[in-house]
């Protein structure tokens, strides 16, 4: 004898009983530990049933959550699952009355014959029932206080009860069974054929109720290459009909037969006579006729007459699902092939699913074991409790008997889906034609006056640069920054929506063109240097802005095209690439023969080289605008970058920079390079949009440590606009920097994604805005500090650069860390656009025309695609730059949160196996629920 690993309490008559025991309230009894619980499986004793209640996998399923479960011997045996594979699954084999002993909820598929009855008193059984057609069980089953939930009871309408569904689950296989019985005895092919030998017509299957299993059967019928027609009186039906190639027949009197419940209802005498001609006409023409109907709690309609039998072709089969049920087919018999005197085949199995006994099990057990494990779990939200809620719907309509009451059917409700809201209508108004032009007009203005004022204030702008502006160069800075911002702005507006995460990458990594003003820091005053390690502040701030910026761009650019990978089709064509290495060769090739044979003067090559890296550039956010031209975009990037960086690699020649100034950057490229690599390539396609934003961070940094490198190689000599440019690289830098950590932290679920919500947050950002200004304004003008301070110029600048490093650095932990997690995205946008104003500063601070460009092609694009990605999610833009401003703050509360509706409890397990379940079975849940057999 197997001893049983869970001790059994002997004051315990039953646990179930006792929770059905205290029924004063729509909870009945105290919630019971799943481990005090022990399922039972019995076995099959119906003639000709294969299938089991509980498989396997439901065992191991059930014994994980803490159930015990015991089985009787060669329960599974018909089905193909032996009494070891149970026993490996968890499961206990007992017989006789040990097993009954020890369960204390017991599995059934077919109702329990009068040996079975006397043994379950005081249990409660799981199973099919049908209380409207065995009375008298029912009956019996509750005076012996057997507590039951009958399957066959479940409410349809209910959406999430299509997981306990075995009407459904069992009529699909019934469908799908009706078919290959039809072709076992139907003496042609199902598939036309056109041989040497001659031409076979293909069989022409008629399917009468487009239910679950009619429409299983229309499916496999079209697989097997018959024609294909359907009716149903229900007209919602013909679109799933036709969407699996069958025809769809209808009456032309216009009735809707779509009863209560989803079943069908009884037609009205016309529109069966106009039924009963088009039925006739169709039994002259088809070859097999499967159906389907049922109307619950009655007899099943004759659909198929002796009148159609009888113009029915010899050797025509007809396959009846309802022959339990008296039949919709005359002289059909249960469980009988009945031949018509004109050689007509009637199929009367009702055992169709059992004749595919281990699948059917398997579905069978699912709904039993998910719709046991709900028990409780979905209204009382207490995992791996059993506890007896009529408050959960399918609990209610399914629980029709406990502790010798009967509830059904004077007791149960019958679940009804709440009605549809209707939208109220918004009354119509009528207006002329005079006050629609007045209305155009209105908003003209008020389009015009919006234009003339950001106009203005553009205009002003422009007037006070050129006002405080010391050279000429920095006006044709500022067209190169005008003219690339223009560009950034026009072409934006293209990119795809679908695209917006790969534009951000392309433009993240061509933002790593910061290393730029790295190499331009190791050329100057290299000319007395002969190592690799920097020898002074500005050459190490120099090596860190190259080092990080060469990280980014290697990794930006894998990411990118990681993403895009992403978009591509199968049957996209091949991309030649490589072709693009000839224009791209000559540009190089001739910036190399300038620098080495003298051929031109260098630095205008070096500048044309350079206007072609920002025509570059320009296109690869153009090429952004759809997925037929994205991958070309992200090779441009990398062809802008590269011609900006072999730009720079002249013009460190042109200023005289030493052989160690050009060792140390292909060292410092090379190893940069490598760690992007690397850090890109392990990244998988969930992790990189947080990836894009890990890099973010490096150009941050590399914008302060190139412009800190700047101030420390030029102390006491640069003018005020370069010192204005350095100050705003580190502002922005350090906001970019830490930002875009607390972004990655988000995104990666390394930080909570709930917004940050410190007292007086608004306050504080503001607080340190304002110390940023002062700070600047003590940089740009020492006196204004030095007399209060008593300290030296250039000790006061040094300080305020190191305050706003500081303080812009907590700055933008505080303004991202303010954003829940939901809007990282647009956090993203807009540290993007950053990042590009970084760029900026440094090509103001260099005198850089190329960063200039570069800076405001990313700083606009980077600022459109946010204002457009706010009014996609319905974001404030000025809330979201600002972290979170004009927001109410959530306040924490000791309260219990109340929620409102129904909650559904997932698990990753119960998740990946219904996507696997929806992907490896046949799908009726847009028709669900229907009027064919067993559904």
């Amino acid at each position: 004898m197997i001893k049983l690993q869970k001790k059994k309490d002997v004051t315990k008559v039953d646990s179930v009983a006792n929770a059905f025991a205290e029924v004063k309230t729509q909870i009945l009894g105290k919630p019971i530990p799943y481990e005090e619980l022990t399922i039972g499986v019995m076995k099959e004793t119906f003639p000709g049933e294969n299938r089991v209640s509980i498989t396997p996998d439901n065992v191991e399923m059930m014994t994980k959550a803490g159930f015990n479960v015991v089985v009787q011997p060669g329960a599974g045996q018909r089905a193909s699952f032996s009494d070891a594979v149970y026993v490996e699954a968890g499961a206990i084999i007992l017989q006789g009355d040990q097993f009954f002993d020890e369960a204390d909820i017991i599995t059934k598929i077919r109702p329990p014959d009068e040996l079975e009855v006397p043994k379950l008193a005081g249990k409660t059984l799981v199973g099919m029932v049908s209380p409207a057609i065995n009375s008298d069980l029912y009956k019996e089953l509750t005076e012996q206080k057997t507590n039951i939930f009958a399957l066959d009871c479940v409410p349809r309408m209910l959406s999430r009860a299509q997981t306990y569904d075995v009407l459904s689950s069992q009529a699909n296989i019934a469908g799908y069974r009706a078919i290959i019985e039809a072709a076992e005895e139907f003496p042609r092919f199902f598939a036309g054929q056109m041989t040497a030998a001659g031409k076979v017509p293909p069989a022409k299957v008629l399917v009468l109720g487009a239910g679950v299993a009619g429409l299983a059967a229309i499916q496999t019928a079209k697989n097997m290459g018959a024609i294909v027609r359907a009716f149903d009186v229900r007209p919602v039906t013909k679109e799933q009909v036709e969407s699996m190639g069958a025809t769809f027949l209808e009456v032309p009197i216009k009735e809707d037969g779509s009863g209560s419940g989803g079943y069908a209802k009884e037609m009205s005498d016309d529109f069966k006579k106009a039924q009963a001609a088009l039925m006739l006409e169709q039994a002259h023409d088809v070859d097999i006729i499967v159906t389907t109907a049922l109307i619950p709690g009655r007899k099943a309609p004759i659909l198929v007459n002796e009148e159609m039998l009888s113009v029915m072709k010899p050797g025509s089969v007809c396959v009846d699902l309802a022959a339990a049920n008296g039949g919709n087919v005359e002289q059909a018999r249960p469980n009988e092939i009945v031949t018509t005197e004109n050689g007509v085949k009637i199929i009367g199995y009702t055992d169709l699913p059992s004749r595919l006994a281990s699948t059917s099990s398997t579905l069978f057990g699912n709904n039993v074991a998910k719709f046991i494990m709900s028990i409780g779990p979905q209204t009382t939200k207490e995992k791996g409790k059993f506890q007896i809620d009529l408050n959960d719907d399918a609990v209610q309509n399914m629980l029709i008997s406990y502790e010798g009451e009967a509830r059904w059917p004077d007791k149960i409700t019958p679940y009804s889906p709440p009605p549809v809201t209707k939208k109220e209508t918004e009354e119509e108004i009528q207006l002329s034609e005079e006050e629609m032009f007045a209305i155009a007009n209105e908003k003209a203005k008020e389009d015009f006056t919006r234009n003339a004022g950001v106009s203005a204030l553009a205009a002003a702008a422009l007037l006070a640069f050129g006002i405080t502006a010391q050279t000429h160069d920095s006006i044709s800075l500022m067209a190169s920054f005008a003219l690339a911002g223009l560009a950034g702005y026009q072409v934006v507006w293209g990119v795809a929506p679908a695209l917006h995460s790969p534009l951000m990458a392309v433009t993240n990594a061509i933002s790593g063109m910061t290393a730029v003003g790295g190499m331009l820091l190791l050329a100057h005053g290299s000319s007395g240097s002969e190592g690799l390690i920097p020898d002074s502040p500005a050459h190490l701030m120099g090596a860190i802005a190259t080092a990080l910026s060469f990280i980014n761009i290697a990794g930006g650019f894998l990411v990118s095209g990681k993403m895009l990978d992403l978009f591509r089709r199968p049957n996209d064509p091949k991309d030649f690439f490589e072709l693009y290495s000839i224009p791209a060769g000559i540009l190089l090739a001739g910036l190399a023969a300038s620098a080495v044979l003298g051929l031109g003067d260098l630095s205008n090559v070096s500048g044309s080289v350079a206007i072609a890296s920002s025509i570059c550039c320009i296109a690869a956010i153009a090429g952004l605008a759809n997925q037929e031209t994205a991958r070309t975009g992200n090779v441009l990037g990398m062809a802008g970058v590269a011609f900006g960086l072999a730009a720079t690699t002249a013009d460190m020649a042109g200023v005289g920079a030493s052989a160690s100034a050009f060792q140390q950057v292909g060292l410092l490229g090379g190893i940069g390079s490598g760690i992007g690599a690397v850090l890109a390539s392990g990244v998988g396609p969930t992790e990189l949009p947080q990836t894009v934003a890990a890099f973010h961070s490096l150009v941050g940094i590399a914008a302060m440590a190139g412009a800190a490198g700047e101030y420390f190689g030029n102390v006491g000599t640069l003018d005020l606009g370069t010192l204005t440019a350095v100050y705003l690289a580190i502002f922005i830098g350090g906001i970019t920097a830490t930002g875009s950590m607390v972004a990655y932290g988000k995104l990666a679920g390394m930080l909570s994604s709930k917004a940050l919500s410190l007292p007086g947050r608004d306050a504080l950002n503001l607080s340190m805005i304002s110390i940023c200004a002062l700070g600047m304004a003590s940089f740009l003008n020492p006196s204004l500090g030095g007399e209060i301070l008593s300290v030296d110029p250039e000790t006061l600048r040094l300080g305020s650069l190191a305050t706003a490093a500081g303080v812009s650095s907590i700055l933008g932990l505080h303004l991202t860390a303010s954003i829940g997690g939901a809007d990282m995205p647009v956090v993203i946008t807009v540290l993007n656009s950053y990042s590009g104003w970084a760029l900026c500063a440094e090509g103001f601070m260099l005198g850089d025309p190329l960063l200039a460009q570069v800076g405001a092609l990313i700083g606009f694009s980077g600022a459109i695609l946010t204002w457009i990605m706010c009014e996609a999610m319905g974001r404030n833009i000025v809330s979201v730059i600002l972290g979170g401003a004009g927001t109410t703050q959530v306040v924490s509360s000791d309260s219990k949160t109340e929620y409102e509706g129904e909650i559904t409890i997932a698990t990753v397990d119960n998740v990946v196996e219904t996507l696997l379940e929806a992907k490896k079975y046949h799908d009726c849940s847009r028709i669900w629920p229907c009027c064919c057999t067993g559904s």
